[in-house]
């Protein structure tokens, strides 16, 4: 699947989840976010998703990080990749909030389950 397929799925399985305005906006300039939309609450959620070889490591969760919050205003900032990522990216998304999705939960996601049921608490502890 390309990064733009990649992209459109994650923004299909949040139209099917019941997600208001899903949108697929990654490309260039699009400040590290690939994939928008609000929930019922009418809170913010953006998307960057990664189809890396290898897990993604810190600096692209501090890269993400960087205008999540403050520029695109999220309310829930959430970066998926199918590899998954270091302990190092782990521990600076905890630390920031930030919510990571790896293979496992995004199996979870594409096999039916609601994305906030996937994340747990997480998603209302924002």
């Amino acid at each position: 699947m390309s990064a733009t397929g990649f992209e459109q799925a994650c923004s299909d399985l949040l139209a099917r989840d019941g997600f208001l305005s899903p949108r697929r906006v990654g490309g260039a300039g699009d400040l590290g976010v690939d994939v928008t939309a609000r929930d019922s609450d009418t809170r913010l959620l953006i998307l960057r998703c990664k189809q890396y070889q290898s897990p993604v490591g810190s600096g692209h969760v501090q890269k993400f990080n960087g205008p999540a919050r403050p520029h695109h205003r999220a309310g829930l900032p959430i970066m998926i990749a199918l590899s998954g990522f270091t302990q190092p990216a782990t521990d600076f998304a905890q630390h920031h909030e930030l919510i990571l999705v790896g293979r496992p939960e995004l199996k979870q996601w594409a096999n039916g389950q609601h994305l906030y049921d996937v994340l747990g608490s997480r998603s209302t502890a924002q």
